[in-house]
């Protein structure tokens, strides 16, 4: 594991393991490189797999800005870059699944192909192009209300709502845990970007094979939302998870390995 300098006094954390064709592992809205721990564990026997954590997330530093899509997405483009992961399977889950949508549409040379999980990648919320899910600001003002009155008991809340069905409490409290490192400024700038980021325009520049991999029950991304994406990309297979939520490596974990080993090879 090291530290990789993506910017100016930024640097992302990242774990690096195993050698072959590079699998970059990017997790979603406050959590970080623990939750790859299985798909680690199974792909870095052939292939190089890298987990990273977005700025403020995990182990990367915290500036105080730069938490907008565009920026998250430059900042993996350079990791991948100065470590030299190119021609890389990119995999983005949820909040991650938007920063990799748009490293995919402007580092192609970087991004070989592209797996988006419980993520319909351009959007996290309704918009005249994209009519699915919540609307934007409705949610984000209940969001940030609930984190700045208690971050911890939001965290939970938000996290438990992902799942199809009750979560493993042990598990909730290690996922609020990992989560609880995000410091609830950048939490709230996170929520910011993730719900009105609009990548819609980026839909033409991702030619590269796309993989998406969405719980049918999904709350947060649903898969309606995918199936539309789906059909606007020129190479997209869309694997849906019968009775899985938002997180397909917990509630799913055989499905969900079984697709990417499938799309990875």
């Amino acid at each position: 594991m090291g530290l990789v300098e993506v910017a100016a006094g930024v640097r992302l954390h990242v774990q690096d393991t195993g050698t072959g064709p590079a699998v970059v592992f990017v997790a979603g809205f406050g959590l970080d490189h623990q939750v790859w721990h299985r798909q680690v564990e199974q792909f870095s026997g052939r292939h190089r797999v890298l987990c990273v954590d977005q700025r403020g997330h995990g182990a990367s530093d915290k500036p105080d800005d730069g938490y907008h899509v565009e920026q998250l997405a430059a900042d993996l483009v350079a990791a991948l870059r100065d470590l030299a992961a190119t021609d890389a399977t990119l995999v983005g889950w949820s909040f991650g699944g938007q920063a990799a949508f748009h490293a995919a549409a402007i580092a192609p040379d970087v991004v070989a192909r592209l797996v988006l999980v419980g993520s319909n990648g351009v959007r996290a919320s309704r918009s005249a192009d994209f009519p699915f899910g919540r609307e934007p600001e409705p949610m984000l003002s209940a969001l940030v209300e609930q984190e700045t009155d208690d971050p911890r008991d939001a965290r939970r809340a938000t996290i438990a709502s992902g799942f199809a069905g009750t979560p493993d409490p042990e598990l909730l409290d290690r996922l609020v845990g990992i989560s609880l490192a995000m410091p609830t400024p950048v939490a709230v700038a996170c929520y910011r970007s993730m719900l009105t980021a609009d990548l819609v325009a980026d839909i033409p520049r991702v030619t590269q094979p796309v993989l998406q991999v969405i719980g049918a029950d999904d709350p947060v991304h649903s898969a309606k939302g995918a199936r539309w994406l789906a059909e606007q990309l020129p190479d997209a297979r869309l694997v849906e998870i019968p009775g899985c939520g938002h997180y397909p490596m917990f509630e799913a974990p055989e499905a969900f390995d079984a697709a990417l080993e499938s799309f990875v090879g």
